[in-house]
């Protein structure tokens, strides 16, 4: 009977771990490479101290707790700092944060642009992150980017990326990016980039009015950005957002099983004023629902899927044999 007992255990055990939504907590870990804290408990007092204590091109992970705190830091992740890893204590409390915009003068004079204005920027391949707010505070001033994400396979998990105007930047020609349980808030394409990106039961908060995409996908590329079983919500007025526009000609994005709030406009697409945009972007629903998911309206150059398409938005697929859950 005990051993009857045993066997039962294991089985809930395994089943619990197979429904298990998310990748395992690095948290978990017991035991971190680098602990930043401000109040000198851990060996680095600043983030960037510890992204710089990081060996170039070291072949393990490289750990890093970051204690509760407002970080008010400019931040740059390398090329060359491969399989870094950032905990935050507390996804609300553990916040890193900068205030530049597109239009702010540096020390020459001239205005440092949508890429000069990002809050954190990271190059470095591999990199993961888990309970960390990215925040721009700049406010509704034009381009101000949170969070600029070029390496190949970069992991967020269970992240904030707060802003207004371009608040997450994609930026990695062939970057591949997953985003899940993530919250990401903005007005004007504040979803934007060249890089495949996967948001996965991410909820994604409208504010004001626009786009909450302006994918740029290169042409040979098959996908740009897929949203899966997240929720669009927000504070902004009914029929005030588009689901996307494309920033470049081939822009790809899908949505699939998402709630989609009054916010959405019926029609869900826009082509930014280009109509030859119409025969080369990719723009495709499956299962939407909510108020904003008035299908009929769509424009007509948007697509439906079919759910013998559905194989072809794997984790697998999209990101050529990553997954990103392992």
């Amino acid at each position: 009977m005990d051993q009857i007992k045993f066997l039962l255990f294991r089985l809930i055990c395994l089943f619990t771990v197979a429904l298990q939504p998310y990748p395992l907590c690095a948290q978990s870990q017991n035991t971190y490479d680098i602990v930043v804290a401000q109040d000198g408990s851990g060996q680095y007092k600043t983030v960037q101290e510890a992204l710089n204590a990081v060996p170039d091109f070291r072949k393990v992970p490289t750990t890093i707790l970051i204690k509760n705190g407002t970080y008010k830091e400019k931040l740059n992740l390398s090329a060359s700092k491969q399989l870094v890893r950032l905990i935050g204590e507390n996804k609300t409390k553990t916040i890193l944060t900068f205030d530049d915009w597109a239009q702010r003068k540096n020390v020459y004079g001239e205005e440092k642009g949508t890429s000069g204005s990002a809050s954190f920027y990271m190059y470095g391949p591999s990199f993961y992150a888990e309970n960390i707010t990215f925040q721009n505070t700049a406010g509704p001033v034009g381009q101000a980017v949170a969070l600029l994400v070029a390496g190949d396979k970069a992991r967020f998990v269970n992240c904030n990326m707060l802003g207004f105007q371009d608040t997450l930047y994609t930026y990695g020609y062939g970057s591949r990016q997953y985003y899940l349980n993530c919250y990401i808030e903005g007005t004007v394409d504040f979803i934007f980039g060249s890089s495949t990106a996967v948001f996965d039961h991410c909820e994604i908060f409208c504010k004001k009015a626009g786009y909450i995409t302006a994918a740029s996908t290169p042409d040979s590329t098959q996908y740009g950005y897929v949203f899966l079983n997240c929720k669009i919500t927000g504070d902004a007025p009914p029929r005030s957002f588009y689901l996307g526009r494309p920033w470049r000609p081939f822009a790809k994005t899908v949505f699939i099983d998402c709630e989609l709030g009054p916010m959405i406009r019926p029609e869900g697409w826009h082509n930014w004023g280009k109509e030859s945009n119409e025969q080369t972007a990719f723009y495709a629903e499956f299962g939407s629902k909510g108020n904003g998911a008035a299908i009929q309206d769509r424009v007509a150059w948007s697509h439906q899927l079919e759910p013998a398409e559905l194989p072809k938005y794997t984790l697998e697929q999209i990101f050529k044999g990553w997954n990103p859950r392992e």
